[in-house]
């Protein structure tokens, strides 16, 4: 039977009924079970609402009705606010609460239909009770939000954060919640931010029971001033009011000199008592365009008469010249000779509007930065084998279909995984990479699939396997073909159904994945050679991409070449050598078996041991020469004798002296010209009877 208690009858009466250690929470709407079978004596059905809340509930809602906001309109400041909370948190629901005797007003429900709910069984009710951030991770398994509709119901409310709206009193009036409907934790800086967004909401209820208050006050002066009764004491009432009023309150002449500020507005502005009459508005604001610009706008519309309202000026404290951001609004008097104006300070709302504009444009600047230095964003290579991978690339990216990209290693299969992840409406989200030859058997399906806490030996917590870590993304399943037999039926299923189960549950999960595969083997022989399934393997080659060695496209290796001594020199902080032609050609004479990656790190290797301003590839050419001798090619032209060498070898060094004037040393000189050492230059030159200055 459910019943919920008082805390003070809940120890008396389980002490009675159940003398063995009991677990209860002490929350807002302590709920708990007792089963019917149990011999213990039962317990009465109904208590009253109104015992369950503390002693000072009537002050708190007297309080709250002094705020005359329940059930206004929508109000453009609140909507900005749950905007930014919803934003912040990345959540899809930010809310201003009100909590009433019976029910809990919406006054902002950002991405909620919802405006309003009863006050039973509520978690904002809850929330206002507790002393700081109330939080539930799941719902779903959180006693306190059983029983709430917006868990049992469409909404499907899984996370609820909540920061209390505290007056300068003490009084918990609603809250400023987040909500979600994934379970997710709450850090400490979120829980500190949240309570900062709650002190702003506060502020702006402050803002307007002032603004009511101040108007109402002049209603009061005016009506004073045509009775002409009690006048000093409705003045110093006034004062008292215009002095102790949380919301900063000025009046200053037309050109912005002003007249008197309460304390609230010189404790913003650093401006002390004796300072106030001979201070000038706007010599606070900042000499900036932006600043300088709404000054100006704020002054022509007071000049003309009209209100300023909702304006946001940056401003510089008179004490020490610290920057702070108002809110403000104001209005000329009735006479026209002076304006009247409120503000509130919202420095640390833009301070935080700052730092997310600022982390968001960190996090692009790093992400250009990691496809620049991967070069992700694009494939070199002008080849005909290249310029059609490209286009596949293309016609496929925009596309769900899975894609199978086979070919040797090092010829760049996860270059062209990430290019189509970044070509695809899927490149906002992750692409999280898994190579299956490195997950051991028995961790298969946990690492794919997840699993929850006390599945097996070890698994202390519950943990989100890769597919859906890659939830709206795409999920990179490199060397495919090492997937062990048994678990690539299971791979098939969660492919066809885009659904799964974490190891150790029963519930399934829905995810939205884009698989992009890779091997190196020829997966149609694995199929028929049993080891593969073959509805596996039509499921992954949707679209197959195959990269050619790099062997068979030698005109990618220049511009590949040239792109990784630029990216080798800058990862090292060193001046990118320059390859000789001769160089150039020693590279594309190679047979690179391990493809690109292997020239990239032939490159890298190069540049370390650079020791002037051209590479030298010395172990190249003795590996080429070793394959000339043991294998000519077919086609080699016929042998030279000596005299025919040595006639070869003068013409071309004397071309290399008329071409740089003599020099031999030197970035321009012969030596670096025929990638030669200029010692050995000298000596040939010696060898074969040339002069430097005057070649023949």
């Amino acid at each position: 039977m459910l019943a919920v208690f008082h805390k003070s009858l809940i120890h008396s009466y389980l002490k009675e009924i159940r003398p063995d250690p009991f677990h209860y929470d002490y929350s807002y709407q302590l709920q708990f079970i007792i089963d019917h079978s149990t011999t213990h004596r039962s317990i009465p059905a109904q208590m009253s609402v109104d015992a369950m809340l503390p002693p000072d509930e009537p002050e708190r809602l007297a309080a709250l009705q002094r705020y005359e906001i329940l059930d206004t309109p929508p109000d453009g400041a609140f909507n900005h606010l749950t905007a930014v909370a919803a934003a912040l948190f990345r959540v899809p629901i930010a809310v201003v609460s009100l909590v009433d005797h019976d029910r809990i007003w919406f006054k902002s429900h950002y991405g909620l239909e919802v405006c309003e709910t009863g006050r039973e069984p509520g978690l904002c009710a809850s929330a206002i009770f507790s002393p700081d951030v109330y939080h539930i991770r799941d719902a779903l398994t959180d006693a306190r939000a059983l029983a709430n509709p917006l868990v049992t119901k469409e909404v499907g409310l899984r996370f609820y954060a909540a920061a209390p709206l505290r007056t300068h009193d003490g009084f918990n009036l609603g809250t400023l919640c987040i909500m979600d409907r994934k379970a997710r934790k709450l850090s400490v800086l979120e829980a500190g931010m949240l309570t900062k967004l709650a002190a702003l909401v506060m502020d702006q209820m402050e803002l307007r029971l002032a603004a009511r208050k101040i108007a109402e006050l002049e209603q009061v002066e005016r009506s004073m001033r045509e009775e002409h009764e009690g006048l000093g004491k409705s003045e110093e009432h006034l004062r008292d009011l215009f002095d102790e009023a949380p919301i900063a309150y000025v009046e200053e002449r037309l050109d912005t000199r002003l007249i008197r500020a309460n304390r609230a507005a010189m404790r913003i502005l650093g401006i002390k008592p004796e300072e106030v009459a001979e201070t000038l508005g706007k010599s606070l604001v900042p000499d900036t365009v932006g600043a300088q610009s709404r000054l100006h706008e704020a002054l022509t519309s007071i000049e003309g008469g009209t209100e300023a309202s909702d304006v946001v000026l940056e401003l510089r404290r008179k004490d020490n010249g610290n920057p702070i951001w108002v809110q403000f609004w104001s209005k000329p008097a009735p006479e026209g000779k002076y304006t009247r104006s409120m503000f509130v300070d919202i420095t640390e709302r833009v301070l935080l509007e700052q730092d997310k504009a600022r982390l968001q444009a960190q996090n692009i600047y790093l992400q250009e930065e990691i496809r620049s230095e991967h070069n992700f964003g694009d494939i070199i290579g002008g080849s005909s084998a290249m310029r059609k991978v490209t286009q596949q690339i293309q016609l496929v990216a925009p596309t769900s279909a899975a894609v199978l990209v086979t070919g040797e290693s090092g010829t760049g299969k996860e270059l062209v995984a990430r290019t189509i992840h970044d070509h695809s409406p899927r490149k906002g989200r992750a692409l999280i990479k898994v190579n299956c030859s490195a997950v051991p058997d028995s961790l298969f399906e946990s690492e794919f699939f997840g699993h929850v806490k006390g599945a097996f030996t070890g698994a202390l917590k519950d943990k989100l396997g890769r597919f859906e870590v890659a939830d709206g993304g795409t999920l990179f399943l490199d060397e495919i073909s090492e997937i062990p037999f048994a678990m690539q039926a299971k791979l098939l299923r969660v492919l066809q159904e885009q659904e799964l189960e974490r190891v150790g549950d029963t519930r399934s999960r829905k995810i939205n994945v884009r698989i992009v595969a890779a091997t190196n083997r020829d997966l149609k022989q694995e199929v028929d050679a049993g080891r593969f399934r073959q509805d596996l393997y039509y499921r992954l080659s949707v679209f197959p991409i195959e990269l050619q060695p790099l062997r068979e496209h030698r005109d990618d290796i220049p511009p590949l070449a040239a792109h990784f001594v630029k990216q080798t020199a800058r990862r090292m902080n060193r001046p990118a050598p320059r390859v000789t032609q001769a160089t150039m050609s020693q590279l594309t004479s190679q047979e690179w078996l391990g493809n690109v990656r292997e020239l990239q790190n032939a490159i890298e290797r190069a540049v370390i041991l650079a020791q002037g301003s051209f590479l030298q590839f010395d172990w190249l050419q003795a590996a080429n020469t070793s394959s000339a001798v043991l294998a000519p090619p077919a086609d080699a032209p016929a042998v030279l004798t000596s005299d025919e060498l040595k006639r070869r070898e003068r013409e071309n060094l004397r071309v290399a002296l008329v071409q740089t004037g003599g020099k031999v040393f030197g970035p321009t000189g012969a030596a670096a010209l025929l990638g030669m050492k200029p010692t050995t230059v000298i000596s040939r030159i010696k060898a074969l009877g040339l002069e430097r200055n005057k070649p023949t």
